[in-house]
């Protein structure tokens, strides 16, 4: 069935049909201008779904990150609910291109029939995350699917932008000494709800000690209002063994479930679609920028000599005084 007018595709994704939502992902991604009044009229046709588990996950090189999402999402779906994986990858600097590889790394939950793996180049965009990933976790959501895993590019300051569009947010850490602590950004330890550190099989107390470190730096940090108590809280897992993921994942649960039942996760949603709107009205801004080649010319060129300062450039692109 051909899908092309947005009223059906947003009615095929509100069903579940998966080959419905790869293209209507395909279609909010792309980049061609044509394609934008059909993204924008799909996504306002969506219906409300059910609020779906939104879990951010971030981690350092060799940390084990793919793995232990699906080792997670492998037990969900084997207690019945829908999982589904938006995997960022690391887009060419050259090309463009990205070797969207999550899904050979992710084999066996990709085979399973209740999970939906989709990876996404991040395309240049700061934060670890696609440009249109949070338009993704909303068609996963009226998909149906009861938990949503957006998995970043890395682990770095600009990685806290996937703590701005999920309820819960943790950090894959692999053991290592105290010294590692200086590899990891305060922001993103800022940011993270749970500090999950894998490979706990390989060298138990060298997991133990890790564990020791982040959970004497966390209690340095301030506590949120939106945390319980016991959170921010560092675990050990291990997704080659199953040891852990049991109890990581009732954490995570758990968080949510409070969040959700305080209020919190409200006010959460509704924070996230303020910071969706601003950068929404940001990339259009510099979007009528570089396609008005007279306005871009000229501001450029006396910002340039010196005749114009970059801010007040800035407020004449927008048409302000």
């Amino acid at each position: 069935m051909e899908m092309t007018d947005p009223q059906t595709l947003a009615a095929a994704v509100a069903r579940g049909d998966r080959r419905a939502l790869a293209r209507a992902i395909t279609l909010v991604e792309s980049a061609r201008e044509d394609h934008r009044p059909r993204a924008e009229a799909l996504m306002a046709t969506l219906p409300e779904g059910p609020c779906a588990l939104r879990l951010g996950m971030s981690g350092t090189p060799g940390a084990g990150k793919s793995t232990l999402i699906e080792a997670l999402g492998m037990r969900l779906a084997g207690r019945g609910s829908r999982v589904a994986v938006l995997a960022v990858d690391p887009s060419s600097q050259r090309s463009g291109g990205s070797i969207l590889g999550d899904k050979t790394r992710m084999e066996r939950l990709s085979r399973e029939g209740g999970a939906f793996i989709r990876p996404s180049p991040a395309g240049g965009q700061l934060g670890g995350v696609a440009r249109r990933t949070r338009e993704a976790v909303r068609l996963c959501e009226a998909a149906g699917f009861d938990v949503v895993i957006v998995e970043t590019v890395g682990v770095g300051q600009s990685e806290t932008l996937v703590a701005e569009m999920t309820d819960v947010f943790a950090l894959v850490l692999a053991p290592h000494g105290g010294d590692d602590l200086q590899g990891v950004k305060r922001g993103v330890m800022e940011a993270a709800d749970l500090i999950l550190v894998n490979k706990a099989d390989r060298d138990p107390a060298a997991a133990a000690h890790t564990q020791g470190d982040y959970a004497s730096a966390l209690r340095l940090m301030r506590r949120r209002a939106m945390d319980p108590e016991g959170y921010p809280r560092v675990m050990t897992v291990s997704a080659l063994t199953g040891a852990g993921l049991a109890e990581a994942w009732d954490a995570v649960e758990r968080l949510w479930s409070w969040r959700r039942d305080e209020g919190h996760l409200q006010r959460l949603r509704a924070e996230q679609r303020l910071r969706w709107f601003e950068a929404e009205f940001m990339a259009l801004a510099l979007a009528r920028l570089h396609r008005d080649g007279r306005l871009a010319g000229d501001l450029r060129e006396a910002v340039a000599a010196g005749r114009l300062s970059p801010p007040e450039a800035a407020r004449r692109a927008l048409g302000g005084a």
